[in-house]
């Protein structure tokens, strides 16, 4: 939970500062890349989380990894990340840097909820829409949970649309419930 909230603190900071220098633009690719290439990469996590490996190494590493493709404010996080011994969440600030900024252009963030992961063409769907029921454009942030069976569970800000088959077969259990217990009166 800590680890969440200081990556948050990070993603705005960097977030201002890159809104002071006009390149917020520029490291909002920066950060998706960050988190697209941490989250494929299962030896790039482990090399941010080795308490093993010295701070050098790992910099080298990620300056290699993002040799020409990210900006200097993107790699002075980096330097700061290493100096506070927070390397470890950069995959979270990169995440939280891409909500926050997302929402401060407008974006929805709309969460979807599916029993298997989602593939491209059910993504654009989704996103299709999202712009149709918010008129605003969205990114998707998807978790799979299998316990919802099938179907999907939609969340838009404050709103929620469960169309998951757990959903469907808890309310069948319930009108069962309520028949059952009327037929008794």
């Amino acid at each position: 939970m800590s680890g969440s909230r200081a990556a948050l603190r990070y993603a705005k900071a960097i977030l201002s500062f890159a809104l002071e220098q006009n390149k917020e633009v520029e490291v909002s690719d920066d950060m998706l890349l960050i988190a697209k290439t941490v989250e494929d990469s299962q030896d790039l996590q482990l090399l941010l989380k080795s308490p093993v490996l010295k701070s050098e190494v790992k910099k080298e590493t990620l300056k290699e990894v993002f040799k020409d493709k990210i900006s200097n404010l993107t790699l002075r996080l980096i330097d700061l990340l290493i100096d506070n011994k927070r390397l470890p969440i950069l995959g979270e600030v990169a995440k939280k840097y891409t909500l926050i900024y997302d929402t401060l252009k407008g974006k929805e963030i709309a969460k979807v909820t599916t029993a298997v992961p989602l593939n491209e063409a059910l993504n654009k769907q989704i996103l299709n829409k999202v712009k149709e029921i918010t008129g605003k454009e969205a990114t998707i942030e998807s978790n799979v949970n299998p316990d919802i069976i099938g179907g999907f569970i939609l969340r838009i800000g404050d709103v929620q649309y469960d169309a998951s088959i757990a959903n469907k077969l808890q309310v069948l259990k319930r009108q069962f419930e309520d028949e059952s217990y009327t037929s008794k009166l």
